[in-house]
């Protein structure tokens, strides 16, 4: 699974190399708004005539990917490391399948330990029942739930979560690397 999604990461890190030149920073709304644009992104790697990539940059999905992405101070990622320093190596590995694997495993190992940061963390397993275990008769019923009571706890837990301070994510933001411009990126 994590080789697979490492593979989707790679090509949308190519496909998208040097999208940051062409995002501009509008400020004449209240709220800015990010501009891309396509033509630049198009004409500066010579797709021009690519009917695949000019559908993708006109799809919603390629808009809420800007709108996410496009802010120049934000928490950084897997994605804007590929996009900003790994052009070179993944040119590099065009024509060498053998390094390109070994990076698509380091990129799956380094998604599975984003996922899963604390692998010192045994979960434990659930044993298989015991054969005949479903001819028991002595099964308890479910127990029947009582409605003020599951009231109680739910009114309760409102008044603790209105007292408490909203919760905060601990994403470190910092300045998005831009990578290197659109004119360096190639066309395959």
């Amino acid at each position: 699974d994590k080789e697979v999604r490492a593979i989707f990461l790679r090509l949308f890190a190519q496909l998208f190399q040097g999208y940051r030149s062409c995002l501009q920073l509008i400020r004449i709304h209240a709220e800015p708004v990010i501009h891309f644009h396509k033509a630049a992104f198009l004409g500066k790697r010579g797709l021009i005539e690519n009917d695949f990539l000019t559908k993708v940059l006109n799809g919603m999905a390629f808009a809420g990917f800007v709108s996410e992405r496009g802010p120049p101070f934000r928490a950084c990622d897997l994605f804007d490391e590929l996009v900003a320093f790994e052009v070179e190596r993944i040119k590099a590995e065009e024509g060498n399948p053998p390094k390109m694997i070994k990076h698509v495993r380091e990129l799956a190992e380094q998604l599975f330990k984003n996922e899963n940061p604390n692998p010192h963390i045994a979960f434990q397993k659930v044993p298989r029942p015991t054969e005949g275990s479903h001819l028991r008769v002595h099964i308890l019923p479910f127990p029947r739930i009582n409605e003020c009571r599951v009231q109680e706890l739910l009114q309760e837990g409102l008044a603790r979560s209105q007292g408490a301070p909203p919760a905060t994510r601990g994403d470190k933001k910092c300045v998005v690397p831009a990578g290197p411009p659109v004119g360096m990126c190639t066309s395959s």
